[in-house]
């Protein structure tokens, strides 16, 4: 998702780097109170002001980070328009599936899916570029794989939701990297690409008079209008955070957010949660922390 090449960086730079992070996964956790607000409005129009109110976010950002020279080469190549097509269309579907999951009060899947995401990267990495798995990762892996299993047997079908989100957002990751562009140069890319079906989408719905932006109710046009900032903000400032951290770090707060979603779904949600959802959340708390230790286990450079 993001280029998380280490530079060298000071103490001061890592302590940044983590706040900025910490900021990014703490708003990432909170997103479902605003899922819920926006839920009585149609998850098309949703999704379709998120996008339209990042672009100039994203354009701001880069401007005032003084890469718009990057921005400009990339949009004349037609590889890098055609790749950035493609993760746009991604991430489309993994917020897609999130707006819509949190609006039916399926908030506990949506936690589940990002704590299978890791799991899921790690696997793809192994499939298709043949980076090997130690053992306590293959364990992980199968612990998950059970997890899915549990779930599948006793609730009659596949967590679709869970996989859905895990798999749409680990395939994100992948092919961003094949982007030879900065997070903000990247993201704005994928929401300008994104931007023309969505403002003739919307459009549409003025012609129509199906509109809820502008048309009467100001809390319905702030809650589309503030799509924009809750999509774009904690993006970026993951992105920029990122840059400062060592993988390991990131790779233990990625759990920071699921677990405030998992924490609002039980307690304020207060969607179900039985004995089966115990026993496939545990194996996947079990997974993740055999994948953190093999994280730290495997680490061999000095500390940043």
């Amino acid at each position: 998702m993001t280029d998380l090449t280490l530079q060298e960086t000071t103490p001061a730079d890592s302590r940044r780097g983590f706040f900025l992070a910490l900021s990014a996964y703490f708003l990432w956790g909170l997103l479902p109170f605003y899922m819920k607000a926006v839920a009585h409005l149609p998850l098309a129009e949703v999704v379709a002001h998120r996008i339209i109110w990042s672009v100039p976010i994203a354009a701001v950002v880069l401007v005032m980070v003084n890469r718009t020279a990057d921005f400009r080469a990339a949009l004349r190549s037609g590889r890098m328009l055609s790749m950035a097509a493609l993760t746009a269309a991604l991430i489309t579907v993994n917020w897609s599936i999130y707006v819509w999951a949190i609006a039916v009060d399926r908030t506990v899947e949506t936690a589940l899916g990002y704590y299978i995401n890791p799991l899921v990267s790690v696997t793809i990495g192994a499939l298709v570029l043949g980076e090997r798995l130690s053992k306590l990762q293959m364990v992980a892996v199968a612990l998950a794989a059970l997890a899915v299993v549990v779930l599948t047997v006793e609730g009659g079908k596949l967590p679709w939701v869970s996989l859905a989100l895990a798999f749409s957002f680990a395939a994100y990751g992948f092919f961003r990297k094949t982007l030879p562009v900065g997070p903000s140069q990247g993201f704005l890319l994928e929401v300008l690409l994104l931007s023309i079906p969505c403002l003739v989408y919307v459009g549409y719905l003025v012609l129509a008079g199906e509109n809820h932006f502008l048309a009467g109710d100001w809390r319905d046009t702030a809650l589309l209008l503030g799509c924009g900032p809750i999509t774009a903000v904690p993006l970026l400032l993951f992105a920029f955070g990122a840059k400062l951290l060592r993988l390991s770090t990131i790779g233990i707060m990625q759990y920071i957010a699921p677990t405030i979603v998992f924490l609002i779904a039980v307690f304020i949600f207060h969607e179900p949660f039985g004995p089966v959802d115990a026993a496939a959340f545990g194996l996947i708390w079990a997974a993740l922390a055999l994948y953190s230790w093999s994280m730290f286990a495997g680490r061999k450079a000095p500390a940043v």
